[in-house]
């Protein structure tokens, strides 16, 4: 892939993340309020890609993260194993007590009119203690990776973790591995860290030792710092790709390391009624992926879902238009079940890029 250079030599991985896990409670179109039961999903916005690559189209993937070596731990671990993940755990002891934990994510489905709401319980999160020096970046890179990837989520939650990204990232680039971000801006996180302008100073950082980047336009603005066109929200489509393209000049002029950006184009008309598009932008290039009309279950990981097909388009060599739909087809597809991460198969996600259709499969 022109621009790029993804590794064409063997590696042992074709594609490693760094964040934290999370169990997320889900008590489906019940409000938390009114639950008396939840299902356990284990997730966790960088795992996320690296499970969907694993389970869906069969690369070899890692995730670098920490663990805690209780019941909660144990639970998490069978579920990366059942994903196909190689693990490399920094491990912490739980006292019993106070922890260190795992975050707990809490949210609703939503139906209809009525939004999911989504908060957390993230204290004393194991994730949040890792720092620079816990992770043998340069053993694991001399093994071969062909593609990096950390996010947004995972540098809001302490003044350690934006620290380790930017450690992985030197020794990928090293290595001459493609880093990847997420900026995934949220402002619950970032609240507690310092607001917007910490986030900024913090993520502009970051995207200085980044070659391809995922995230939308209020990622943009708010994570970046980068000013988005003078237009009224009503004035303008939240489906035009004009916008987001406009936007991606200005970030490539401020950070010239850049290759590729990409994002999903998402109208919200109900819970469970969405228009789902994406954009990618490579290279100087513009793609746009056709659009559908989506009838969501449920929509945490969609974003993670489209991430991890284009970056697998990108990998296995295919077409920058044929990447951009492989990503678009299975984001779009991971809204249909429930959880975070992909129960799709290669093949659904091939046939609905190609144009598929919701018939019955006999």
């Amino acid at each position: 892939m022109a621009g790029l250079n993804i590794k064409q030599t063997p590696c042992e991985l074709d594609f490693l993340s760094l964040g934290a896990l999370v169990h997320r409670l889900d008590p489906g179109v019940i409000p938390f309020r009114k639950a008396r039961s939840a299902e356990i999903h284990v997730s966790g916005g960088e795992y996320n890609v690296a499970a969907n690559l694993s389970d869906c189209f069969g690369l070899r993937t890692g995730i670098a993260t920490a663990m805690v070596d209780y019941p909660i731990g144990e639970l998490i671990q069978a579920r990366v194993r059942e994903m196909g993940v190689r693990p490399f755990y920094k491990m912490f002891k739980h006292d019993g007590v106070r922890g260190p934990n795992f975050a707990t994510v809490y949210s609703d489905r939503g139906c209809g009119v009525r939004p999911p709401v989504v908060f957390y319980n993230r204290s004393n999160e194991a994730g949040a203690l890792l720092k620079p020096g816990d992770f043998p970046w340069d053993e694991i890179f001399a093994k071969g990776v062909r593609w990096f990837h950390s996010g947004g989520i995972f540098a809001a939650l302490s003044e350690t973790t934006s620290q380790v990204i930017v450690e992985a990232m030197q020794a990928a680039k090293k290595a001459g591995t493609i880093n990847s971000f997420d900026l995934n801006y949220r402002v619950k996180l970032w609240a507690s860290m310092g607001g917007e302008q910490k986030a900024q100073q913090t993520l502009r950082q970051i995207v200085s030792n980044v070659d391809a980047l995922v995230g939308n336009e209020e990622d943009l603005q708010k994570g970046l710092g980068i000013k988005g066109p003078e237009v009224t929200v009503k004035a303008q489509s939240k489906l035009d790709p004009e916008t987001f393209f406009q936007m991606i000049e200005r970030v490539v002029e401020q950070f010239p390391n850049i290759k590729m950006v990409a994002t999903t184009l998402r109208e919200v008309h109900s819970t469970n009624r969405h228009d789902w598009a994406a954009v990618l932008w490579l290279d100087g290039q513009r793609y746009v992926s056709p659009t559908c009309q989506l009838d969501v279950l449920d929509r945490i990981g969609g974003g993670d879902g489209f991430a991890a097909g284009l970056i697998y388009g990108l990998i296995a060599g295919r077409k920058p238009e044929e990447a951009l739909r492989l990503g678009w087809a299975h984001g779009a597809l991971l809204t249909t079940f429930p959880g975070d991460v992909t129960m799709a198969r290669l093949e659904e996600v091939e046939a609905f890029a190609k144009g598929g259709s919701a018939r019955v499969q006999r």
